[in-house]
């Protein structure tokens, strides 16, 4: 099977099997999707959707925000991981956002990585989900399940895992298959004891043929 025939076989599974493709973080517009994915790092969207009410009812701009100090910030968003250095890092990007973009979340991952605390996941999912733009966000999830589906060939960080995908994957499906991804990497092939049982893409599988590494 070639490396083409592999991404169309996977993708076709997910467009007939995947139940959701959609973001599991509450948001109700850019900004608050822009907060909720930086305090996702290293943290469940379950979590995260348990903070953000609050923080969103007294900061519902990034003008609001920005007035605020990273201590102000971290009363609300303490249970998370890393939250001072979270607190800090969403206080300078509600700050440089306010006074470079007048609070408007950029369209570009350009723009958006020009942020405080903004790294290319960040700006990628921000881009995919806002404005469907094809940009590939690679977290652990996706960097692990690319890896044993056989998708990407030892790739050795995020950005080598996102050039092997984008290029396979259609650019109109790339925001979709990003949900598609992390989502089976979440719930199925998961990193201790991947649910291979539970699986409909072992027979493309690298990892379950015993291909893996």
């Amino acid at each position: 099977m070639t490396t083409k025939q592999r991404f169309e076989h996977i993708l076709d599974w997910f467009s007939q099997n995947a139940k959701s493709a959609e973001s599991e973080l509450n948001f109700r517009n850019p900004f608050e999707l822009l907060v909720a994915v930086m305090l996702s790092a290293q943290c469940t969207d379950k979590r995260v959707n348990m903070v953000t009410p609050a923080l969103f009812a007294a900061y519902p701009s990034a003008q609001d925000m920005a007035k605020a100090c990273a201590d102000d910030i971290f009363e609300y968003i303490h249970s998370v991981s890393y939250p001072k250095s979270k607190a800090e890092h969403l206080a300078g990007m509600a700050k440089r956002l306010t006074e470079a973009y007048n609070g408007q979340v950029p369209d570009n991952i350009d723009d958006l990585q020009t942020l405080p605390g903004v790294g290319r996941k960040t700006a990628n999912v921000v881009c995919a989900v806002i404005w469907n733009q094809p940009t590939m966000a690679v977290d652990t999830h996706i960097f692990r399940i690319s890896e044993r589906l056989g998708l990407t060939t030892h790739s050795k960080n995020p950005l080598q895992t996102e050039k092997q995908l984008i290029k396979y994957i259609p650019a109109d499906l790339i925001p979709k298959a990003h949900h598609w991804l992390l989502l089976h990497g979440r719930y199925v092939c998961q990193a201790r004891k991947p649910k291979c049982d539970q699986c409909g893409l072992t027979a493309y599988c690298r990892y379950y043929m015993g291909a893996y590494r």
